[in-house]
């Protein structure tokens, strides 16, 4: 309570004790005149100077209880000017829309459990939330699944999509089963890598390699939009690309067409204009794979991917631009891939979506990122193989990372999550302040 408003209450208090002291002095001085008046009928002729005594200090009270009265409501107007002057001298608080939206942000993750929290940190398909073999609609399984672990996103692949009906109901009644915001995601890239496009028949941006080679950034941005477009009219707000890999080393290129450039700064231009034209649409971008596919050996999908001798200095002239214009751009994520990087981990050998050097060191600190940090799929075999579901998610989130994509074993990485937040080894405010970007953007979404 503000010192005004306590004044205001003490003023109150006065007035009110003031007038019942007046009222309860004209109360005894009506009791004492009946009493007057009774008396000298019964005794008129023996007491007459007595009762003129009487009437005379009756008429007094009476007065002292006017002037009582008078005082108390002469205080109150002087009360109420000195408000006048405070309201005046102190202007009221207002928030700006940063921070009313920071409020609201963190508002909505006071009311959460938990377990709530942890599940929230997840982004996975949706076969692995139901147990389904392959999800084609949303219906009491989802709602009970989503009622049991709120994840905070699900994605959907070419197998999940049969038409354009069945996919706007799936994701609307999705949608509608949760009881918090939900990113639901898509890898949409263009060319080769294009679910929606491929299931429904739609027609197809061009690769990124040939948006590149055309030399016209705007051309990114336009693919993009587009993409973003039908995106949205299904329900998606979140766009797994793009790509920001760049080919330094075309010998070791696991990207192909995927990617804009061999070339980093033309890489960086295109990747800015593409984040720029998917977002305008309300649509998330994510850039991948974080710290880059530029010279490695290996394909993470099959196994360990590892760069060949970069340097970190390499690495910043070359790998990072494409990443840094996308950050400077505005992109909502960034994916870490599963690449290990020497150069990068003091000579350790690590996958970067598990590396607190990587994701905390150069992502964050170095590059100024504060968005959301999302794992690449950790089903992939450069990670399942070599870490338990539990084990590399908590590696994950204690080295920076805010969502887990796609555990290989959902149920064991929530559980394990749960259990080190709830014994120390994760903080609670470590899970808060992921959440916090998490819904930065999804309430942002939901507001544009």
């Amino acid at each position: 309570m503000s010192s005004r408003s306590e004044r205001r209450k003490s003023r109150r208090i006065r007035r009110v004790r003031s007038q019942i002291i007046s009222y309860s002095v004209l109360l005894v001085v009506l009791a004492a005149m009946t009493v007057g008046c009774v008396v000298g009928i019964r005794a008129a002729r023996d007491a007459l100077q007595d009762r003129e005594a009487a009437r005379e200090a009756s008429m007094q009270a009476a007065l002292e209880a006017s002037r009582a009265l008078e005082s108390a409501q002469a205080e109150e107007a002087v009360a109420d000017l000195l408000d006048l002057g405070d309201t005046q001298q102190e202007p009221t608080q207002t928030y700006t829309p940063e921070e009313a939206f920071r409020e609201m942000v963190e508002e909505s993750i006071a009311g959460m459990t938990l377990e709530q929290k942890v599940a929230g940190l997840f982004f996975v398909t949706p076969e692995q939330l139901t147990g389904v073999g392959t999800a084609i609609q949303a219906g009491d399984g989802t709602r009970e699944a989503l009622a049991k672990y709120p994840v905070g996103g699900l994605v959907y692949f070419k197998q999940n999509i049969q038409s354009q009906e069945q996919l706007s109901q799936m994701l609307s009644n999705t949608v509608s089963y949760s009881a918090f915001p939900l990113f639901l995601g898509v890898d949409e890239e263009g060319g080769q890598v294009a679910r929606l496009a491929d299931a429904l028949h739609l027609e197809t941006v061009k690769p990124a390699a040939q948006i590149g080679a055309a030399g016209d950034a705007q051309e990114a941005y336009a693919a993009y939009e587009s993409i973003g477009n039908y995106l949205a009219s299904y329900g998606f707000n979140v766009n797994f690309a793009p790509v920001a890999d760049v080919a330094v080393n075309p010998e070791h290129d696991v990207m192909g067409d995927r990617s804009f450039s061999t070339d980093p700064q033309t890489a960086a231009d295109f990747v800015a204009k593409a984040v720029q034209g998917l977002q305008a649409t309300g649509v998330s971008a994510c850039l991948k794979h974080f710290p880059g596919h530029g010279d490695v050996t290996g394909d993470s999908h099959t196994g360990a991917a590892v760069t060949t001798g970069r340097s970190k200095e390499e690495m910043q002239g070359a790998e990072f631009l494409p990443f840094a214009s996308g950050i400077a751009a505005g992109t909502d994520m960034v994916m870490i891939g599963h690449i290990n990087a020497p150069a990068l981990n003091g000579g350790e050998n690590i996958p970067a979506s598990l590396s607190e050097a990587v994701i905390t060191g150069i992502l964050r600190n170095e590059l100024g990122y504060d968005g959301i940090v999302i794992t690449d799929a950790m089903n992939m075999t450069a990670i399942k193989e070599y870490y338990e579901a539990d084990v590399a998610a908590i590696m994950a989130l204690k080295a920076g990372a805010d969502m887990i994509l796609m555990p290989d074993q959902f149920e064991q990485a929530y559980t394990g999550v749960l259990q080190a937040v709830q014994d120390g080894t994760i903080s609670e405010e470590r899970v808060n302040d992921s959440l916090k970007r998490i819904y930065s953007v999804k309430l942002k979404n939901r507001a544009g």
